[in-house]
């Protein structure tokens, strides 16, 4: 699943509409009832506005969950992603990136090419995840995310700290606590959408008409990093967990066994090139993915898509 909000527009970045250096024309500092210093404080938080792109990473476990049963430990989830950003003149913020995520084995955390699946007893291809067409614009109007069917309710991200206005629109304020010189972060995406791997076209993939992923962050940054102008990005430390359907690869379809996936894992930015992704993923992806180590070299919009309709495009 993606970790990149984006809130697609029509039109391109325009050469002369950058203002470099992660600058803007007002004073230092942030104004976090000010959709527009949010929108910069977040280019920064999860990209940078520098000339290359930073890097982050995520590692941890996941879970099966079944009802009345003891959670059971299944593989470890891990990945990196390399972003971008640019503040325009306008305010708004221009994001792109590439995103990676790998199971991994819970023994020695190398990566899986396949998997003995403990409730069906079957070995199964794994399906790893990779998107590198995250591109678009945030602008002072919280994002959505229009996933599924035309007839499918968006996801509104942050819904449950978004602030209302009384016409229902929904300003970019992020709900930021600051504790001494910590800023701290909360970020949801609740999903509920049809499910690309369709029963009836992957009957054991696919666990229903509905999927309903959900991911949850709490980010860790420094406040001076943040408000400072003069700083293009700013490091965190973040957890990380999330909560799905079975992942269609564990072809789980049919098999009578109802449950979910949790999982709990690290992130973290440090701006220390790639240094921050785990040793094995890295040489992994040096090996058979190295275009992910590469910055991307256009700021188009994209089409960013989630592992269930990556599954769907990919496999037969």
């Amino acid at each position: 699943m993606s970790l990149l909000p984006h809130y697609l527009r029509d039109r391109l970045l325009a050469p002369d509409s950058t203002i470099t250096g992660g600058g803007k024309p007002h004073a230092q500092g942030l104004d976090l009832d000010d959709p527009l210093d949010n929108l910069y404080a977040f280019g920064k938080l999860w990209a940078t506005y520098a000339q290359e792109p930073v890097f982050s990473a995520f590692h941890g476990l996941m879970f099966g969950m079944v009802p009345g049963q003891r959670l059971r430990p299944l593989f470890g989830y891990a990945g990196f992603g390399g972003f971008q950003a640019r503040l325009l003149a306008n305010g708004n913020v221009r994001l792109r990136g590439k995103e990676t995520g790998f199971f991994t084995d819970l023994a020695n955390g190398e990566v899986l090419e396949h998997w003995d699946n403990p409730y069906t007893g079957e070995r199964v291809r794994v399906f790893n995840f990779l998107n590198d067409r995250i591109r678009g614009e945030l602008s002072p109007v919280m994002p959505v995310f229009h996933f599924g069917d035309v007839d499918d309710a968006p996801t509104l991200m942050n819904d449950g700290t978004a602030r209302r206005n009384p016409d229902g629109s929904v300003p970019f304020i992020l709900p930021w606590q600051r504790c001494g010189d910590s800023a701290l972060l909360s970020w949801d995406y609740t999903h509920r959408y049809r499910n690309p791997v369709t029963p009836k076209r992957w009957p054991k993939a696919s666990t229903g008409e509905y999927i309903n992923p959900s991911e949850h962050f709490t980010f860790f940054s420094s406040w001076q990093a943040l408000a400072d102008r003069d700083v293009p990005c700013a490091s965190f430390q973040c957890g990380f967990s999330r909560l799905s359907p079975w992942w269609p690869w564990m072809r789980m379809g049919g098999s009578g066994i109802e449950g979910a996936l949790f999982g709990r894992m690290h992130s973290h930015k440090s701006n220390r090139g790639l240094s921050d992704i785990p040793a094995a993923i890295l040489a992994y992806a040096q090996q058979h993915h190295p275009e992910y180590l590469q910055a991307c070299d256009d700021w188009d919009d994209g089409f960013p898509i989630g592992t269930w309709e990556a599954y769907a495009r990919s496999v037969p």
